[in-house]
Formats: structure tokens, C-alpha cells, sequence
């Protein structure tokens, strides 16, 4: 074979490559996750088990277009290593790239658990009781929060003991910070804990002072992420600029070298997002009430 391809047999390969890397990626990152347990695999389908475990932004829609656009490169460009590096960043810059929703929604929800426990002090306050705080509460709940506490406010009407409902709560919203909360009011419910207000009051502070933490963290997490932007852009500009203007200046990248020199390069992209990525993220606090489940199947929170 001569130093270069030939464009029939590249495109084909490039074709069959880039199709192939579809089904590895899902493959690979099924691989990456925790295995599930030995009963959870009697219990569900192969399929289901791989799809719990792909991160959430890799949906069948995604997979799909993630391979089409590796081939389509492949063909445009007849390398194999260029399908490869566009099946992998239609699959993962989306999430490193685009806005972090997930950390927006985060900081919305402490916000929405402060304003919440405010309430509840200022409620109590007026000499109502606990039960008769979280009911009026409940009913004016902040956004974030309002169907979580809707649904406690529901229990508490039905006749559910109140700290029940309030670990079902600390359940539904799944947040470390609304655990504290928590166990200080089935403290209060269960012992009737005095001076409960001042208490709720100094939480609500605290919460206040992690989302001021938070934002800040998020507002370092913003600037990297347009460094990494810009640093795309550029670069795949560039890359089409020559591929439209200046083909010829890339006619290296067709012989095997320069496939493996190309590998290379985009192995460090990789390395080098998968790095701001793990920097970027935020550790986030063991939660103190855990779910457990009674015999009866229901299931009721405990501390850890």
C-alpha cells in the first residue's frame, strides 16, 4: 500500500469505524460505571441496566447523532482518526461546553431551603406550632422546592406523624444541607426542643452563606468553561478553514503517521478536558439522613 489511501477504501473505512465507535463509546462507559448489584441483575433487562448507567446527557438521540457525524467526517475528511475525535466530542463537549444546569438548579434549591427554614422561624414566632408552621409554609413554598413540600404538606394532612413526613421530605429532596434542616425539626417534633426559632435561624444563615460559596465557585467554573470554548472554536475553525481552503496543507494527516500524530493530538484534548472537568467539580457533602426501607416496603428515613 503507498503512503497515502485511497479515497474509496478510506471513506469505507471511515464509515465502518465511525459506526463501530458508536457502539464502543456506549460500551466503554457502561464498562467505566459501577456494576450493578447481583439483584438488581436478575431484575432488569440488559438494555435497562446499560441505559441507567450512561451519563444523563447521553441519550439514544445523542448516540445516534454521534455516530452519523463521525461518519459524515470520515467521509469529508478520509481519516478514520477524525470520525473517531467527532463521535467523541459530539458525546461529551455538549456537557463540558454548554451551560452547567445541573449546578444552576443546585444553587437554586439551597436558596429556595433557605428561604423555607426563614419562613418556618418567622411562622413559629407567632406562637404557632411545628406542624401548624410546616402546613402554612408548605402552602407558600419557593419554587425549587414547592412540589417536595407539597408533598409534605400533603403527608401531614393525611395524619402521617410529622417526622415521618419529614424524613419522606428529606428523601424527596435529596440534598445534604435540607438533612440538617430536618433533623433539626424531628428533634423539635420528637423532643420539643426550645428555642427551635433562633436555631432555624442560624441555619437559614448558614445555607445562605454555602450558596454565597457556591456562587462564587460557579462564577470560576463560567470563566474556565469560556477559555475551553473559545479554545474549541478556534480550533475547529481553523481545521475547516484549511479542509475548505488549504486541503493540500493537510495531506500529511492522510498517511498513517499522520493519523497517529492526529490520535495523539486528540488524546491530549481529551486529558486535558477530562482535567477541567474533575478541577471544575464540587465535592458535595455526605447527607446526613439516609433512606431506609421497613418491611412493609415503605420507606423512612434515619440518620447515618
Amino acid at each position: 500500500m503507498s503512503g497515502t489511501w485511497t479515497g474509496g477504501m478510506l471513506t469505507a473505512m471511515t464509515a465502518v469505524l465511525g459506526a463501530v465507535f458508536g457502539l464502543g463509546a456506549v460500551a466503554i462507559a457502561y464498562g467505566l460505571r459501577h456494576r450493578p448489584e447481583p439483584e438488581q441483575q436478575t431484575g432488569a433487562s440488559w438494555a435497562l441496566r446499560l441505559r441507567e448507567r450512561l451519563p444523563q446527557g447521553w441519550t439514544t438521540r445523542r448516540v445516534v447523532i454521534a455516530v452519523v457525524a463521525g461518519v459524515v467526517a470520515g467521509a469529508l475528511t478520509t481519516w478514520p482518526v477524525a470520525a473517531v475525535l467527532t463521535a467523541v466530542g459530539v458525546l461529551t463537549l455538549p456537557g463540558l461546553l454548554g451551560p452547567d444546569r445541573q449546578a444552576a438548579e443546585r444553587t437554586e434549591r439551597m436558596e429556595a431551603l433557605a428561604t423555607w427554614t426563614e419562613m418556618l422561624r418567622d411562622t413559629l414566632s407567632a406562637a404557632a406550632g411545628l406542624e401548624q408552621a410546616v402546613l402554612a409554609t408548605a402552602d407558600i413554598a419557593p419554587a425549587a422546592l414547592e412540589r417536595e413540600l407539597g408533598e409534605l404538606a400533603a403527608s401531614v394532612r393525611v395524619g402521617r406523624p410529622l417526622p415521618a413526613a419529614l424524613h419522606a421530605f428529606a428523601d424527596a429532596a435529596d440534598d445534604p444541607l435540607a438533612d440538617v434542616v430536618v433533623a433539626a425539626l424531628v428533634a423539635a417534633a420528637e423532643q420539643q426542643a426550645a428555642q427551635l426559632g433562633p436555631l432555624l435561624g442560624e441555619l437559614a444563615d448558614s445555607v445562605r452563606e454555602q450558596v454565597a460559596m457556591r456562587q462564587r465557585i460557579d462564577a470560576g467554573r463560567a470563566s474556565v468553561r469560556t477559555g475551553v470554548r473559545v479554545t474549541v472554536i478556534v480550533t475547529l475553525g481553523m481545521v475547516a478553514g484549511l479542509l475548505l481552503i488549504n486541503r493540500t496543507y493537510l495531506e500529511p494527516f492522510g498517511t498513517w503517521t499522520g493519523q497517529l500524530v492526529l490520535a495523539a493530538v486528540g488524546a491530549l484534548f481529551a486529558a486535558s478536558f477530562s482535567y477541567l472537568a474533575t478541577i471544575s467539580g464540587v465535592d458535595e457533602p455526605v447527607r446526613l439522613i439516609k433512606p431506609t426501607t421497613d418491611p412493609s416496603g415503605s420507606v423512612q428515613g434515619g440518620p447515618s
